[in-house]
């Protein structure tokens, strides 16, 4: 599973990478879909990755996976006010997450659980609000 697609970049990755994989490529936005999904035909693999319209978890109910990998807005609101220009042009919803740059992940974490095989793996970048993370996840091992 690729929580926040986007493009599919990741998804596509995944896919490559582990030739017998199916993958789900989640995303809240339409827009991100429809180009996730020139991107998953240019690479031909339309039997293999699947766009999904969710928030997080919520098109995916019941799924459980291997691997969740997610690259979720992250930046925090001290970053987004002080974003170079040439994020401008990038969607919000693709960048912000709250006060620590953590809503999203928040959520991620609390449900990932749920979705995981039993030896399922879980990976979620989270770029500057690391400090964040450490400071809600004291002693976690990141």
């Amino acid at each position: 599973l690729d929580l926040c697609t986007g493009s599919a970049c990741i998804a596509i990755a995944l896919a490559q990478a582990f030739e017998d994989a199916q993958v789900d490529a989640v995303d809240i936005s339409y827009e991100a879909l429809e180009v996730a999904d020139i991107n998953i035909s240019d690479y031909m693999l339309n039997d293999r990755v699947l766009p999904i319209q969710s928030d997080v978890f919520s098109g995916v109910p019941g799924q459980k996976y291997d691997l969740i990998v997610a690259n979720p807005p992250y930046v925090d609101a001290e970053d987004m006010a002080d974003l170079p220009r040439e994020f401008h042009h990038e969607p919000e919803l693709g960048l912000a997450s709250g006060h620590d740059g953590l809503d999203v992940t928040r959520t991620i974490l609390a449900e990932a659980a749920e979705h995981l095989t039993d030896n399922g793996l879980l990976f979620v970048e989270v770029g500057n609000s690391m400090v964040h993370m450490e400071e809600l996840y004291p002693g976690a091992p990141f």
